[in-house]
């Protein structure tokens, strides 16, 4: 990590502002050749780039200088403020190199963070989610995050499994030195009562998982129900084909939503039916996989026609079941022992009640809990295998077998935060990142 590295922080394209990044210990050197004396530490500096071969005047740019480690990198650290134009990116990009910096990989300003202490590796992903975020749920998630809140209650689960393995390997090594007795039981008690707090946190339903996400929704019904119509509605575009004739829709129509601060891919599909049209038969076997993929799933019917079996047999607690065109029959009290949502798409009535019902839904499986929760299978994974090993020292029936497990829980603990076996997962969680982060 001794070579400085420089990248676009900034959105790309014609801008009247670009940010170049810059990171290594040789920052101060090469900001110095291109804009002179290094400026105060955090402090803007406004000074003419040149460079350094001709002494060409690049851009007349504001200078920050960020010694390290109090930097995000934990490295000297710089940034450049320039004007926008393609011209002058490539002009100050060329004078860098010339510098003997190199372009950034995806993720490396943040790897370089982890790997100096800055932060660890749930921070570190927080903030790849910070980046990705697209409703303000999934910001404040990234946000919680991103300042460690994982990484705290992750770091007190460590320490006490680190106090639980050292106490097991006293008893091991000076069984014969006047050791209490009860340290062996008192180990045991204290190992089953974290993996049951461990379990409790992986209780959660997949909230942050499905928040970090987005949920999968995806609208069921018979043949004009008017799947299509609500669909366009509740997307406030023409996104599906809408006609009176029964099987217009025979493949999935998707469209993006936020709904409670929760983003939903909504999926309109085709309406449930026996047909030995082989196309529409394709439709509907995809609309039942969706279906069963789906985290909220929209029972329509018309509000005119009786339902079908196919409908009344969706309408079970945890659907959101619609009774649609409601401007030309009113709407049963019940459907399946659920009482369904009067709405019609055409003319806009029930449409904010059932916003709110679907917001509710969507709030309900991936909404923001009031603890950091966890974002990634692999956390899920490490924890879930932590657990694991410590019922094994629980049950152990020597000392050394519970030490051993105690040992692999705690290396399951540290993979988490990146502190313990982490080679094979940096590439993955830095990978995500983009260029200038």
């Amino acid at each position: 990590m001794t070579d400085t590295i420089f990248a676009l922080a900034s959105g790309a394209g014609r801008a009247a502002i670009a940010v170049l990044r810059l990171s290594g210990a040789g920052c101060g050197t090469v900001l110095q050749r291109l804009a002179g004396p290094l400026p105060q530490p955090r402090m803007a500096s406004l000074r003419r780039l040149r460079a350094p071969a001709s002494g060409e005047v690049l851009d007349e740019a504001l200078v920050l200088w960020f010694p390290g480690p109090r930097s995000y990198t934990g490295e000297d650290s710089a940034e450049l403020h320039l004007h926008g134009g393609r011209a002058v990116l490539e002009g100050v990009s060329a004078a860098l190199l010339d510098c003997g910096a190199r372009p950034a990989e995806p993720g490396e300003f943040t790897r370089r963070a982890f790997l100096n202490n800055r932060l660890d590796l749930t921070a570190a992903e927080g903030i790849a989610d910070l980046i990705d975020a697209e409703t303000a749920a999934q910001r404040r998630q990234a946000l919680r995050q991103a300042g460690g809140a994982l990484a705290e209650r992750y770091a007190g689960w460590a320490t006490r499994l680190t106090r639980l393995l050292a106490h097991q390997e006293a008893a091991i090594e000076f069984a014969e030195d006047g050791l209490p007795n009860s340290l062996e039981d008192e180990m045991r008690a204290a190992a089953a009562a974290l993996a049951a707090e461990i379990r409790r946190h992986l209780d959660d339903g997949g909230r942050g998982e499905r928040l970090r996400e987005g949920l999968w929704a995806a609208i069921l019904g018979a043949p004009n129900a008017g799947k299509s119509s609500l669909l366009n509605a509740l997307a406030g575009r023409e996104a599906a084909i809408v006609s009176a004739t029964a099987g217009t829709t025979r493949d999935v129509v998707e469209v993006r939503l936020e709904l409670g601060g929760v983003p939903v891919l909504l999926a309109d599909t085709a309406g449930l039916r026996e047909t030995a049209d082989e196309i529409e038969a394709e439709g509907v076997r995809r609309a039942r996989r969706r279906a069963e993929e789906a985290d909220l799933v929209i029972a329509v019917f018309a509000a005119d026609v009786p339902p079908d079996a196919g409908t009344l047999a969706m309408a079970a607690p945890g659907t959101v079941v619609v009774a649609n065109k409601a401007d030309l029959a009113p709407a049963p009290a019940e459907i399946g022992g659920v009482a369904p949502l009067a709405v019609s798409a055409r003319s806009g009535e029930g449409l904010d009640a059932l916003r709110e019902a679907l917001a509710a839904a969507a709030t309900a499986r991936a909404g923001l809990s009031a603890e950091a929760g966890l974002t990634r299978p692999r956390h899920r994974a490490a924890l879930t295998e932590a657990a694991a090993w410590l019922d094994e020292a629980v049950a152990a029936p020597l000392p050394e077998l519970a030490s051993e497990a105690l040992r692999a829980a705690v290396r399951s603990l540290g993979r988490l935060t990146g502190r313990v076996g982490v080679e094979d997962v940096l590439d993955v969680v830095f990978g995500d990142f983009c260029i200038g982060k």
